[in-house]
């Protein structure tokens, strides 16, 4: 069953005939051009539904017509071209749909994550930690001056929790302090939020949790320059996306002048065909017998005039009336 679909065209071709072979296989033509080459046979093999086919086509397919021939390669290319347009449609419409709803909305979402950044940033300095002087910390309504004293009534604060969810415990640096448990991590994790969240995964060491929230509210700088650079990327896709989207179909022309052709070739096919109907249907019509009409016997049982029978009685047998 292998090589089943070329197996005529082979047989065909060895015969000693032109034989010109069509699948709408790709992996099939392929292994039919193999198993033409491998016995020496000067076979043509075509990519296109046989069953689209009309019956003119066949006829000059058959014939050798070379019209049917630039027809079925027309056919091809002009189908994929029309696939690659509607590709391009496409994207067009995608990119179209992100310049107006995507990039809009990560800009407006970018510029406002900046200006929580900053916004942040300016509380943080406005609440400065030395190395050396600690700025205090509020857990749980109670002020703690002491940076150790603070990290360890944070650690307890975490064994404190009473589910997984975020609550909120106190205050450090002008910030909103929460715990809470992340399962997945299987951590502890600290919360300071300002105009934004910022979380501070934490660990046993008191002094070493306070040391990480420091960083976290230090690195500010950083956190707004990652933020600026991510917007300059959003607009760059934006300008890119604008260009692309005021392109043509790059291959509108090559399109537009094989549909022309094809459509010739179709014309004249068709012209083809309907010239050798009528010569058709005339030899037909001359050899059929011509066939009674059924109107034409209705009208002569019409014509003539039907002779009136007396009416008999089951009780006289002579048909005279009683």
């Amino acid at each position: 069953m292998k090589h089943l679909r070329s197996f005529f065209a082979v047989l065909l071709a060895q015969a000693g005939h032109q034989v010109e072979g069509i699948d709408l296989t790709p992996a099939m033509l392929e292994e039919a051009r193999s198993l033409a080459a491998q016995r020496n046979l000067d076979i043509v093999f075509r990519e296109m539904d046989a069953q689209a086919l009309s019956y003119a086509e066949i006829k000059a397919l058959c014939a050798g017509n070379p019209l049917i021939k630039e027809k079925m390669d027309l056919d091809v290319q002009v189908a994929k071209l029309k696939v690659l347009k509607a590709d391009h449609q496409s994207q067009k419409f995608r990119l179209q749909d992100k310049l107006l709803t995507k990039f809009p909305a990560d800009i407006q979402e970018t510029n406002a994550h900046i200006a929580g950044l900053k916004s942040d940033a300016q509380l943080a300095a406005a609440h400065p930690q030395g190395k050396e002087e600690f700025c205090g910390m509020v857990i749980k309504g109670v002020a703690y001056d002491e940076k150790k004293t603070a990290g360890e009534r944070l650690v307890l604060a975490c064994s404190e929790l009473p589910n997984a969810e975020e609550k909120v415990i106190g205050s450090y640096r002008g910030f909103e302090l929460s715990l809470r448990f992340d399962a997945f991590r299987t951590e502890y994790q600290a919360l300071l939020k300002g105009q934004r969240k910022y979380t501070v995964p934490l660990g046993t060491d008191p002094l070493g949790n306070i040391i990480r929230l420091d960083n976290s509210l230090n690195n500010f700088p950083e956190r707004i320059t990652a933020a600026e650079n991510e917007l300059d990327t959003l607009k760059q896709q934006q300008a890119a996306a604008q260009i692309e989207v005021e392109k043509p179909f790059p291959q509108e022309e090559e399109l537009a002048e094989k549909s022309a052709r094809l459509a010739e070739l179709n014309a004249q096919l068709d012209m083809d065909e309907k010239g050798h109907e009528p010569e058709q249907d005339e030899e037909e019509q001359e050899d059929e017998p011509r066939r009674p009409s059924v109107l034409a016997a209705l009208e002569e049982k019409a014509d003539k005039a039907e002779t009136v029978k007396p009416f008999k009685s089951f009780l006289d047998k002579d048909g005279d009336a009683r």
